[in-house]
């Protein structure tokens, strides 16, 4: 395993609260932290000028700090500019590393059109099998940096993996200036943005993992779906002319198919987003036009994906798209769903909605069995298990459920959030406009039965302007994507960062201190200035005072890159065995080896296939209690010539039992778990010993089909002997669980 060392040296009338917001819609540009608006409406003075700049640099500050302070971060941790290149490869950990290595094979190749063409026709990353690589993964990233590098002149005097992780690095900068501007957007103040961008920096350890996880597809998506949300966040403005809403649906097109593009899970985030714009047509809070647009752009981003990836079925069998066409299909059908009184309109409501998901599964049922699709079953078979559907011993859907990334979100999370100030205002926030959503909710659909439809327009437009789309997309936004980080870990990424943003504009907007001075009776404009900008201002101070001391300490530590084990192989397997030599072993360490050597592998961590997903089980059989005929015979199917084996994963100790991975191959064969502990009454003892134990003693059973060509504390290698006719067949031996 990879190590880090310590390196040495080291009183007013009480308004209506429809008129509250109708008077901060009217009364907006009085305010100089509302300058982009006046000049989004043609105020082009100088001194909207001045403070428009002024809030665009800050944002741009903002951005650049985070960017240099995971960079030094990442420095500081490996001494990244001191050490090795295999040790610098080495430190892209699991399926980072599967992902650079196109950037460097690309870099490699002869010419850009020949290393395209090792991509489409890539015979490397799967033995026996030749894959298009550009049609399987979200790689396009990589190809796009190989061909900049190659063209600019930047060679002399940048190393490739320099710019790589420059430009990951530089996204994160783009992260918090989406973050920023959104926080901008809804409260009309850039103070809300500083404090959004502050946030995001001091909660770096839940708002971001890009110092230590480069290449993560996450990590390159996620910018472009806060510029996606800045984009609809400006799209669902009042009073914006044709021109810029025409802008502003290019823009979250563009911004919704780089995510598309950059991130294998993309169909799933849009299907919450597409929950979110659908939650918010059935309460009328966004015009049909909005909607369809939304919808369209939604579509229109994976659709190009879909052309990009050589018609990647997966994208056609997504539950978004299924989803989008059943909910504009049902709708259209529907023409009275938005009349009657309350009863009514919800009676409706819930049987366009069951009709909605209905016809939903049954659209994409149809679609995966036209397509043959089985790329995804395994994330279904993951959620199935994760909502208590049913136990499962399917051991792709083990693998997640054991993951930690994939279980629920930890409590001291929660801790961490409220140590830097952000939690307790971002709840308040979301408490009180989740209830003022469910008066504006309520209000629209009470409206009465039969009006003519100037009525209906006049109020459905009274009724934006009392709860604006704006902020009601955003409030669904955090709701939505904050039970899916609840559920799951790994995707706290996307709640954290724009929970920054919600909780700023709680702190910075007018809305709700207006409602909350409103209830004290204290409500004045002079009051209400003062509070806006003096709180976000004594937050920033009190965050400054207590967190900047940490932040240098933390920049002060210095450790370097320590795991000699990997080196010592990763040098052996690149000077002592043939290019085009094939190994097996764990998904993790093989990524390192396509990175650090080349060498043509079995599996890899990228799991959305099913032909390899069956592989990646078969090949881990040589942690499970199998017989050497058995595993050579699963080796040399694979076309393996050496197998690596782990002492890390054949003497697991870091999950609990019934979670390393020899158990999931145990339960997966049915056979008994070893170890102290119950097991199901319907497991067996296995007939054989495990394998990766078994092998280290060297009988005639394993020798005459395996022969040891390496070993140190950390690995061992075996080269895979070719079958002859005779071989001593083994007897069954006791297994530790007997």
């Amino acid at each position: 395993m990879t190590a880090l060392r310590q390196r040495k040296g080291s009183k007013g009338k009480e308004p209506p609260v429809g008129a509250e917001f109708q008077s901060h819609q009217s009364n907006c540009c009085t305010d100089h932290h509302h300058y982009p608006e006046r000049m989004l409406h043609g105020d082009w003075s100088w001194e909207a000028i001045i403070w428009t700049s002024i809030g665009w640099s800050v944002s741009v500050g903002l951005g650049l700090l985070c960017c240099i302070y995971v960079a030094t971060l990442h420095e500081n941790d490996l001494w990244f500019s001191n050490i090795k290149e295999v040790e610098r490869e080495i430190s892209f950990r699991t399926e980072c590393g599967l992902y650079y290595s196109y950037y460097k094979q690309m870099l490699q190749a002869p010419s850009i059109q020949e290393g395209l063409s090792d991509l489409i026709h890539d015979n490397l990353t799967e033995s026996k099998r030749t894959i298009n690589l550009l049609q399987r993964m979200n790689i396009y990233q990589e190809v796009f940096l190989s061909v900049l590098y190659r063209s600019l002149p930047i060679q002399s005097y940048l190393e490739p993996v320099y710019f790589y992780i420059y430009t990951v690095f530089s996204l994160q900068a783009v992260y918090v200036i989406a973050l920023y501007l959104t926080a901008w957007l809804l409260s009309g103040s850039w103070l809300a943005g500083t404090l959004t961008g502050v946030w995001y920096i001091l909660n770096r350890v839940d708002t971001t993992r890009v110092e230590f996880t480069i290449s993560l597809r996450e990590n390159w998506s996620l910018p472009f779906l806060a510029l996606q949300v800045t984009a609809i966040t400006c799209y669902l403005r009042p009073q914006l002319t044709a021109l810029q809403q025409k802008v502003l649906v290019w823009l979250m097109y563009v911004t919704t198919f780089c995510f598309c593009l950059t991130w294998q899970f993309n169909q799933f985030i849009l299907l919450v987003q597409a929950l979110v714009i659908y939650t918010l047509d059935c309460v009328d809070l966004l015009t049909t036009t909005q909607v369809t647009t939304l919808y369209l752009v939604q579509v229109s981003g994976l659709l190009s994906v879909w052309l990009l990836q050589f018609c990647n079925s997966m994208i056609l069998g997504s539950l978004v798209l299924s989803f989008i066409v059943a909910a504009l299909f049902v709708r259209h059908c529907q023409s009275g769903l938005k009349s009657g009184s309350l009863l009514v309109r919800l009676g409706k409501l819930l049987l366009h909605s069951a009709m909605v998901f209905l016809l939903t599964f049954t659209i994409n049922y149809l679609a995966k069995k036209a397509l043959q699709l089985r790329s995804d079953e395994h994330i279904f078979k993951f959620i199935k298990s994760k909502l208590g559907l049913g136990l499962t011993r399917d051991f792709d859907a083990s693998l997640y459920l054991c993951e930690e990334a994939f279980g629920l979100l930890p409590l001291d999370t929660l801790d961490r959030l409220a140590s830097t100030l952000l939690l307790h205002p971002y709840s308040l926030t979301l408490l009180l406009l989740s209830g003022m959503l469910a008066v504006a909710a309520l209000q629209n659909l009470s409206r009465p039965k039969g009006s003519p439809p100037e009525e209906r327009k006049g109020a459905a437009e009274g009724q934006l302007n009392a709860f604006r789309p704006d902020v009601a997309y955003n409030l669904l936004h955090t709701l939505f994507y904050g039970l899916l980080a609840f559920s799951t870990m790994r995707m706290k990424y996307i709640w954290t960062g724009h929970m920054c943003a919600v909780a700023a504009y709680g702190v910075c907007g007018k809305e709700l201190w207006t409602l909350l001075l409103t209830t004290l009776r204290c409500n004045s404009k002079v009051l209400l200035r003062l509070v806006r900008y003096a709180v976000p201002l004594v937050m920033i101070g009190c965050l400054y005072y207590k967190f900047w001391p940490k932040l240098m300490e933390e920049l002060s530590e210095l450790r370097e890159f320590y795991d000699p084990d990997t080196v010592e192989l990763m040098t052996w397997i690149s000077t002592k065995t043939p290019k085009r030599a094939v190994f097996a072993g764990s998904m993790q360490l093989l990524a390192g080896i396509k990175l650090c050597t080349g060498r043509v592998l079995t599996n890899h961590p990228h799991y959305e296939d099913k032909d390899l997903r069956e592989r990646t089980k078969q090949v881990y059989q040589v942690y499970a209690c199998r017989s050497p005929e058995e595993v050579h015979d699963i080796l040399r199917a694979a076309g393996a010539d050496y197998v690596v084996l782990e002492n890390s994963i054949c003497y697991e100790r870091r999950h609990r039992r019934g979670c390393r991975l020899r158990d999931l191959l145990d339960l997966a064969n049915g056979h008994i778990m070893d170890g102290p502990g119950e097991n199901d009454p319907d497991l067996a003892p296995a007939s054989h010993p495990r394998f990766c134990e078994a092998i280290k003693t060297d009988t005639v059973a394993y020798t005459a089909l395996f022969t040891r060509t390496f070993q140190n504390k950390t690995f061992h290698v075996y080269r895979v002997k070719k079958k002859h006719k005779k071989i001593p067949k083994s007897s069954p031996e006791p297994s530790a669980t007997q």
